[in-house]
């Protein structure tokens, strides 16, 4: 995997990241630290990312295991360190699932497989932060 941040002069501390998949994410800094407030922080997209890494196991699990799964959100909380490094020290995360006759059992697993085997994000930032889970079950 490949990544390259260019800073963006004229921005303040706006930065422009090119994946290696070709896509583009912007980024910018507070205010008090000379950004602009232009786009999402660096620690946001971390936190988006792991976000996204987890939903997407969430979602494949259900599906490998032919449940109807209609919408997945995560809604992310963090903690950070007061002090540099600013690492996130405690990481919420809250699932609702929408689905057809979707058991809370195997929302529950495949939640936990996300967090102890599959989403290398929530997996590397368990290092540093206590992450927790909580999930809301819909009905279709």
């Amino acid at each position: 995997m490949e990544c390259t941040i260019n800073w963006m002069p004229g921005t303040g501390m706006g930065f422009v990241a090119e994946t290696g998949s070709g896509h583009f994410l912007t980024m910018d800094g507070a205010p008090d630290g000379g950004g602009r407030n232009l786009a999402a922080r660096p620690m946001e997209t971390v936190l988006a990312g792991t976000g996204g890494c987890t939903a997407y196991d969430v979602v494949l699990i259900l599906k490998r295991g032919r449940h109807d799964v209609r919408a997945c959100q995560v809604k992310l909380s963090s903690e950070r360190a007061t002090e540099d490094p600013k690492v996130f020290t405690r990481i919420h995360m809250h699932f609702i699932v929408t689905g057809k006759g979707l058991p809370a059992s195997a929302v529950e697993r495949a939640i936990a497989l996300s967090h102890e085997r599959y989403c290398s994000a929530s997996i590397m930032l368990g290092k540093t932060a206590e992450i927790t889970t909580s999930f809301e079950l819909l009905d279709a």
